[in-house]
């Protein structure tokens, strides 16, 4: 019996875990949305231009400055170098 209840002990610790971790990386997706949608409206650019210039979809940035894509490494090497800045500066949130 007690290991029925430890078992849902840990279940319940893992569950929240889980939770905690995923509200996390939603938060960084949306933080490095921000910091893009704002460098690019910096550089007086539109979604259209943003995307040309990085070779990407003009959806997939929206989804990126929305924070509801997983971003590649590479893929935010490519919107740093269209908006001509250093991937590490979008990745400052604290700017």
């Amino acid at each position: 019996m007690s290991l029925i209840v430890c078992r849902l002990i840990l279940d319940k610790c893992y569950n929240n875990v889980k939770s905690y971790l995923s509200d996390i990386m939603k938060d960084i997706k949306k933080q490095l949305g921000d910091k893009i949608r704002a460098v690019r409206l910096k550089r007086a650019m539109s979604q259209e231009d943003l995307a040309f210039e990085a070779n990407l979809h003009r959806t997939y940035i929206s989804d990126v400055e929305r924070g509801s894509r997983n971003i590649s490494i590479e893929n935010i090497e490519k919107i740093a170098k269209a908006l001509k800045v250093k991937p590490k500066n979008l990745l400052d949130f604290d700017e």
